[in-house]
């Protein structure tokens, strides 16, 4: 079979290193992928990935038996539905039904709806409704871009002149049409975790738990990014944890999605805290978290593909329960000094190609290589330095030998990755 995977950043590498071990792979394609994924897939460097239509005429002239949706953009774009409207399977949802996603304040009055735990709330799209809401709210206020942010599109503000004038960045245009509504919430006491299903539309499989920290700078301080690292497992996601929210998180909202006519296909992402009340949901995303995806990859003892095809396919009822490797895996994010806000491009890289070996993978997020052939830093997180070990004291011990010994100047990580899991050793 030939598989189409789509996007360009480290979780689509993780995905394609993972999918190109699969027997069942004859040939792997990403579009447009990026200088790692090039090592293990053909590359086809001329399309975007929110190019629904354009993206969909590729598949079709490839002849794919499966595309594989990485990043939110694409689902946004309805790119799901194009290909299930061609007769493509699709690992990912449609675009309403990535709304869980796409739209927070569609995710929140989901859940309302629906009687899913999450966090007491308001939507807002003018600046003084939104002030005047801050009387309702406690501190610290949580305040969060309607639409897709790449992850930036959320702060915590620690008082109320904060929260006002976070209020008039997001309402004043920061986000774009992202921020034309705004999603204040209660804050939530507790510890935070991600909590992913692999889905057919009727029934979900549980993929495992990750912890990721969002921070830009040690000591969880600093803007919110991305992610700048992650680990699996997650300590927090304790057997009774991940049982309570399979029966009031997971199963509950693949049914309602269903009963209300945008059946869930692909993987569910449940932002979790975990608080005095039981599991409660953060956020929802529609595809695989970033970084976390690159330490699921890692953990992942089986063949990944015959998951992705049976979620686009329809039935994941056949397969078994997914087989996870035991120890942890860790993953330091190397950003572009600058980031989140004004990452510099264009700094060159030395020493990321090296052999590490073979506890250690280093998958590209934002990388490009000169007319010389020199790898050069192109987005706000660059490279995402993953390593396993028996627990998490000697992963992490791994991951950040390998940071060292590669030569960047332009960029800066986090140096305590791992933090919550160390505490609990």
């Amino acid at each position: 079979m030939d598989i189409l995977l789509v996007g360009s950043g480290g979780r689509e590498h993780a995905l394609a290193w993972k999918i190109s071990q699969s027997p069942l792979v004859d040939r792997l394609y990403c579009a447009p992928g990026n200088p790692g994924i090039a090592k293990v897939a053909t590359c086809l460097p001329d399309y975007k990935a929110n190019d629904a239509e354009g993206l969909t005429r590729l598949a079709r002239e490839l002849k794919v038996g499966l595309v594989v949706v990485g990043p939110e953009v694409a689902l946004e774009a309805g790119l799901a539905d194009r290909l299930t409207a061609a007769g493509i399977p699709c690992f990912g949802p449609t675009a309403r039904a990535a709304q869980l996603e796409t739209s927070k304040a569609f995710s929140k009055a989901f859940m309302a709806r629906h009687e899913i735990p999450t966090a007491h709330y308001g939507v807002y799209d003018r600046i003084k409704d939104a002030k005047a809401a801050l009387k309702v709210f406690k501190p610290p206020y949580v305040i969060k871009a309607d639409g897709l942010a790449a992850g930036k599109g959320v702060a915590i503000s620690p008082d109320r002149h904060d929260g006002e004038a976070e209020i008039e960045r997001m309402l004043g245009g920061r986000f774009g049409a992202a921020g034309a509504r705004v999603v204040i919430e209660e804050f939530m006491a507790g510890e935070e975790g991600s909590l992913f299903a692999l889905c057919d539309g009727k029934r979900a499989v549980l993929f495992g738990g990750a912890q990721d920290h969002k921070r830009a700078f040690d000591g969880d301080l600093g803007p919110n990014t991305g992610g700048m690292g992650a680990y699996s497992p997650a300590p927090v996601f304790d057997e009774a944890l991940v049982m309570a929210a399979n029966r009031r998180i997971v199963q509950p909202t693949l049914k309602a999605m269903a009963l209300e006519g945008t059946p869930y296909r692909g993987v569910l992402y449940a932002g979790l805290m975990s608080t005095d009340e039981g599991p409660k949901v953060v956020e929802f995303n529609a595809r695989f978290g970033d970084p976390e995806c690159q330490v699921l990859m890692m953990r992942m003892a089986g063949d990944i593909v015959p998951y992705l095809l049976a979620c686009a396919q329809g039935d994941v009822s056949r397969l078994p329960e997914p087989a996870f490797k035991s120890g942890t895996v860790i993953c330091v994010v190397m950003a572009a000094k600058g980031y989140p806000d004004s990452p510099i491009e264009g700094s060159l890289i030395r020493g990321a190609e090296q052999d590490f070996g073979p506890h250690v993978q280093v998958f590209h997020a934002g990388t490009h290589r000169d007319e010389d052939g020199m790898l050069t830093a192109v987005g706000g997180r660059v490279l995402n330095i993953c390593a396993e070990g028996e627990d998490i004291v000697e992963a992490r011990e791994r991951a950040y030998e390998a940071v060292r010994k590669i030569d960047w100047p332009g960029g800066f990580n986090r140096t305590d990755i791992g933090w919550r899991a160390l505490e609990r050793e």
